[in-house]
């Protein structure tokens, strides 16, 4: 930007980040958390996922995305790869709009623990009463957060029409998977709109920065989705890179009331995995 505009370094870098403070006042008008009051539109208009889905508000997952640290404390962001990352929790509606974002922690962090820091800040993952998230293996399943079914198939490629599910499990899983994909989709477009987010190679500015450039991102992904033409291309290409994504570890309850809201979320996923393939069992049979 200094070479092609013939300014100083100083003069961009301000500027730059008056652009990116500008952009974050408009957090609370772009990153609205859902208050539950309705069924969303993808859910209440296709009889696969209503009426066993009807209350689940979104999908949550995290990314990791690189970052530059001090030596120090490399280690610490060292998570799954050898460069230092960054683990950015997000939550998503199903028309690809990020409703919360946490950005800031460590690479070595479990999505467990960041999903515990996010209902415990101040500003936090609020969720409505009597509702859930879609989350993958990683999280702990809960009441609020209904993860797929350990051990059996969950991903859409691995189903096909000479291939159907075969246990209430797969069926589960595949209808599971249809609809948690909207975060990986969303991570996929935010990453393919904004290079300085995806780069390869390590940035040359702080965490501090690289904080406020990935909440910057998810704002101004959400103003662009309704109006930016190249959606679908992009969308073609994440569904494509996102067929051989893994799937990560569980983790177990740390006490007595997590281990009792873990068995409501299992009884939970059982109702609705029963009555799914009562209903599927039966159109087939027709």
């Amino acid at each position: 930007m200094a070479f092609f505009f013939e300014r100083g370094r100083a003069t961009i870098s301000r500027d730059f980040h008056k652009v990116m403070n500008a952009i974050i006042e408009l957090e609370e008008e772009y990153l609205k958390q859902p208050d539950g009051s309705i069924v969303p539109p993808e859910i209440f208009l296709n009889d696969k996922f209503f009426p066993y889905f009807k209350d689940c508000v979104g999908a949550i997952d995290c990314t990791h995305i690189r970052a530059k640290v001090e030596s120090k404390i490399a280690t610490r962001y060292r998570g799954r790869k050898d460069n230092p990352t960054m683990n950015v929790l997000a939550e998503c509606t199903f028309d690809l709009k990020f409703t919360y974002v946490l950005v800031g922690c460590e690479g070595t962090a479990s999505d467990s623990r960041i999903i515990k820091n996010a209902l415990s800040r101040r500003y936090s993952l609020k969720i409505p009463e009597g509702k859930f998230y879609l989350v993958d293996v990683g999280f702990m399943i809960r009441s609020t957060f209904i993860t797929p079914y350990r051990g059996e198939w969950y991903h859409l490629k691995e189903y096909s029409r000479s291939n159907p599910p075969q246990t209430e499990r797969e069926l589960f899983n595949l209808r599971h998977s249809s609809l948690r994909n909207a975060i990986e989709r969303c991570f996929g477009v935010l990453k393919k709109r904004f290079p300085i987010i995806r780069s390869t190679t390590e940035p040359h500015y702080s965490t501090n920065t690289l904080k406020k450039i990935i909440l910057s991102c998810c704002i101004l992904h959400n103003y662009l989705v309704d109006k930016d033409s190249d959606l679908p291309a992009m969308l073609a290409e994440v569904d494509a890179e996102n067929e051989n994504r893994a799937i990560g570890r569980p983790s177990r309850p740390a006490n007595r009331a997590e281990e009792a809201d873990m068995r409501r979320g299992e009884a939970m996923r059982k109702e609705m995995a029963t009555n799914m393939w009562s209903n599927y069992a039966s159109r087939n049979l027709d």
